[in-house]
């Protein structure tokens, strides 16, 4: 079975964890929390890093610091990970949903701007608090649009970087847009802790109030006194150790993965029946975080066929996430009504990727490809 991910962990990682044993600090107490939380927010170029246990604690933590109110209401896409959602939710607050762009999977700005103009301009809704942009498999949101919304409206930006370790948009690292910021940290990410996330602010008092939820909300003058609950979010030395290590190869790795992606395009692009990621946009070249793909409407079955006959060929998978507004666990509640988002209802249908992880060998690529290449062949 070729895995749809494996870490690459042939640096300095067995050096720094032997540190950390040997010198006791396995807490979250340790130095290498620090440092690694200075290092990634100078790579970023923001003033504060908040490291925390996994990339859904760190969304927590972000919609959490916002001190927003019951009801209050963050726009955000409905073709995401289900950590974005539940985030909004947990703190009380409302997610309001927009459809994706069909091309680079993310956010469709226009649908958004035109969801933020009727409900605020038009609507006078004041409940709208925020806006959390997610970047999608490689290529980032377009930015520029959002921020200028964000702007003219009053709104907070949550961005959303976890797949996004080193791409850039229009030359601005991804993870440096707004008023916070959070990665991830999970094996199959650029760089990674194992388990593990990250905030990043510019915003001092935003900072604290994340360093403070992160850690219990414990005082500094009476530690066992709480004016409030908070959270067990702390991310362990060793984590951090582990993460120090991969930043160093930060660079290394992002060519690694366009090489992939590259190669795979190569291999592929000849398909009549796949749409594949574009290369680049205006602003920004693919990073290939994993390396997706959607099936035409004329093929003749969907990607959990695809994806089945791909396993019995020995080639691991995944399938693209699945809508907010077509989760159970929301239609439940009635959450989000009857809303349809035929983009992102799409693409869930009918899109996977492929072994994307930063160990895949060239061989490998061409193997996985070459199978890809075969289901065509079969038909129905």
């Amino acid at each position: 079975m070729i895995p749809v991910n494996e870490p690459l962990l042939s640096g300095s990682e067995k050096k720094y964890l032997n540190e950390c044993i040997e010198t006791g600090w396995i807490s979250s107490e340790g130095p290498f929390v620090k440092r690694f939380e200075d290092q990634l927010a100078a790579t970023v170029g923001r003033r504060h890093g908040i490291a925390v246990c996994n990339g859904t604690a760190a969304l927590e933590l972000a919609v959490a610091s916002l001190g927003l109110e019951a009801g209050d209401q963050i726009v955000m896409p409905t073709f995401t990970i289900i950590s974005c959602a539940s985030a909004i939710v947990r703190c009380g607050c409302v997610p309001l949903l927009v459809d994706s762009d069909p091309l680079t999977w993310n956010i469709d700005v226009k649908k958004l701007r035109e969801k933020i103009e009727y409900e605020i301009g038009q609507k006078g809704n004041r409940r709208i608090k925020a806006i959390m942009a997610v970047h999608i498999y490689g290529l980032p949101v377009d930015m520029a649009p959002v921020m200028e919304l964000a702007e003219r409206y009053g709104l907070k930006i949550i961005e959303d970087a976890a797949e996004m370790h080193g791409q850039t948009y229009s030359g601005r690292p991804c993870g440096s847009f707004g008023d916070l910021s959070v990665f991830s940290f999970y094996p199959n990410k650029h760089i990674t802790t194992g388990e593990g996330g990250m905030v990043l602010t510019d915003n001092d008092h935003l900072a604290e109030r994340c360093r403070s939820l992160r850690n219990l909300c414990f005082q500094p003058q009476k530690r066992f006194v709480h004016e409030e609950l908070g959270y067990n979010f702390r991310m362990t030395n060793l984590q951090a150790a582990l993460g120090v290590a991969q930043l160093e190869r930060l660079n290394e790795f992002v060519v690694r993965k366009r090489r992939m992606g590259q190669r795979y395009t190569e291999l592929l692009m000849d398909v009549a029946g796949l749409e594949l990621m574009p290369a680049h946009t205006d602003y920004a070249d693919n990073i290939y975080w994993v390396y997706g793909m959607v099936l035409k409407d004329d093929v003749p079955f969907d990607a959990e066929e695809a994806m089945r006959r791909l396993g019995q060929k020995g080639i691991g998978t995944r399938p693209f996430f699945w809508p907010m507004h077509e989760q159970p666990v929301f239609q439940k509640t009635g959450l989000f009504g009857e809303e349809k988002h035929t983009v992102a209802e799409r693409l869930a249908r009918r899109g996977f990727y492929i072994p994307s992880g930063m160990a895949l060998t060239d061989a490998q690529i061409e193997e996985v490809a070459a199978e890809v290449k075969d289901l065509f062949k079969i038909g129905v």
